[in-house]
């Protein structure tokens, strides 16, 4: 079982509208809510259609908009109900005094309020008037009265109102609503795939991107790797349960959802910030970085200067990072990256046992379709001799599906018992 936090897949919103200034955010909402990939229909009461039409929600949406609860055409086959079915959470916002106070008694009397009655998800309400009604002792009560049903309520923000009050009253800002949404579901996504998923209570922790190696203060030796892969496994495996920690080379991504990063430059500050997370304990290391092979001897304190037609600069050797962690006592599950451009197989098999890896993942970056700058890739993935797995092809495909792919792999690894081999 995986998990992708980066969406929320099949996940249903109803956005229920009522009377208000405040229901042109909920256009906004609507349109932030979609693009977070959740599926969004709205109902509208007849207060709401006064301030914005609900020909503007379908084209947001991309669904029909409900705003009757007698709708001979709905009704036949008990509209309501099945739409009270169908959601996942119901989000009033804007919710008017009225509504709230509709809720608190009971009342049933438009399309939104039996829709509250009779839903079994979560709802929230977002309340937006004036700062006189929302300080009221009824419209307390009835809030108190909600909370005390199960409802989540968001609270109103202080500002400028359209009638030219000043205090607590303001629905929150659409982007902010959507926010809240959006985080609501990745904790649940996530609860799950720290119980369930493939990698659950591990920490795992991933280096990516290319290192810098300095020449003087503003030149330096470095390669093409964009860490586009290491961060799309950062992200997998996250989603999978795990505890994730990046080593981040010098790139341009933004940091996965849930991810602790660390940046680093050169193939010494990868090490070292690798060899202090192995203190704290790592059940998977993956090395997906492109480390630079060497290093320069001596560098400059100054600027080098154009000088003559040739430059001589002296390179020693970088650690190998993925195989000095191999080597320590408590070593974690070691997985390793090879990059090459030709006998891909063959250079990828024999770092295998070199380095003492458990697996390895190898690709030909020498091809144009895949690879650095690709979003795509292909890989084989090799098994340290004593899995006896057999090794696997993982067909071209974005980056992101072949990250789940060698989650799966690791997976596989972790939980695969010889003796079951032997038994066959």
């Amino acid at each position: 079982m995986s998990f992708d936090l980066s969406v929320i897949p099949n996940k249903n919103i109803i956005v229920g509208i009522t009377g208000g200034i405040a229901a042109y955010k909920s256009a906004i909402l609507v349109r932030r809510l979609k693009d977070a990939g959740f599926n969004v229909r709205v109902v509208m009461t007849e207060g709401a259609q006064a301030f914005i039409t609900p020909l503007t929600f379908q084209a947001l949406s991309g669904n029909p908009v409900h705003t009757q609860l007698l709708d001979p055409e709905a009704e036949a086959g008990m509209g309501h109900i099945e739409l009270a079915r169908w959601a996942d959470l119901v989000l009033i916002a804007p919710a008017s005094c009225d509504t709230l106070a509709k809720f608190a008694a009971g009342l049933a009397d438009d399309l939104l309020s039996t829709l509250y009655l009779a839903t079994s998800a979560p709802v929230w309400v977002a309340p937006a008037m004036n700062q006189q009604m929302w300080a009221a002792k009824a419209t307390q009560r009835n809030l108190a009265t909600l909370v005390d049903d199960g409802v989540h309520v968001i609270m109103p923000e202080s500002g400028s109102q359209a009638c030219g009050d000043v205090g607590l009253g303001r629905m929150p800002e659409p982007e902010e609503l959507a926010r809240q949404v959006t985080d609501y579901f990745h904790k649940a996504q996530r609860a799950i795939a720290e119980k369930f998923g493939l990698l659950a209570s591990k920490h795992v922790v991933i280096t990516a991107g290319p290192t810098r190696e300095a020449i003087d203060p503003v030149r330096y030796i470095s390669n093409h790797s964009t860490g586009k892969m290491g961060f799309a496994l950062a992200a997998a495996c996250y989603a999978a349960g795990a505890k994730v920690t990046l080593i981040a080379g010098p790139v341009s991504l933004d940091t996965p959802n849930g991810v602790r990063r660390i940046n680093v430059s050169s193939a010494v500050q990868m090490l070292d910030t690798s060899m202090q997370l192995l203190d704290e304990g790592c059940d998977v290391f993956i090395a997906t970085a492109a480390v630079a092979d060497y290093r320069v001897a001596e560098v400059a304190e100054h600027k080098i200067k154009k000088s003559g037609d040739e430059l001589n600069i002296a390179l020693i050797k970088n650690p190998d990072i993925v195989a000095t962690i191999a080597q320590q006592d408590k070593r974690p599950f070691m997985v390793g990256f090879a990059a090459e451009t030709r006998n891909v197989e063959e250079y990828a098999a024999g770092k295998l046992v070199a380095k003492k890896l458990d697996m390895i993942a190898c690709n030909d970056v020498s091809r144009a379709d895949i690879g650095f700058a690709s979003d795509e890739n292909a890989m084989t993935v090799f098994f340290a001799e004593s899995y006896h797995l057999p090794k696997r092809d993982l067909e071209k495909a974005s980056k992101q599906e072949i990250a789940q792919q060698l989650v799966e792999a690791i997976h596989d690894a972790l939980h695969h018992d010889p003796a079951q081999d032997e038994a066959f």
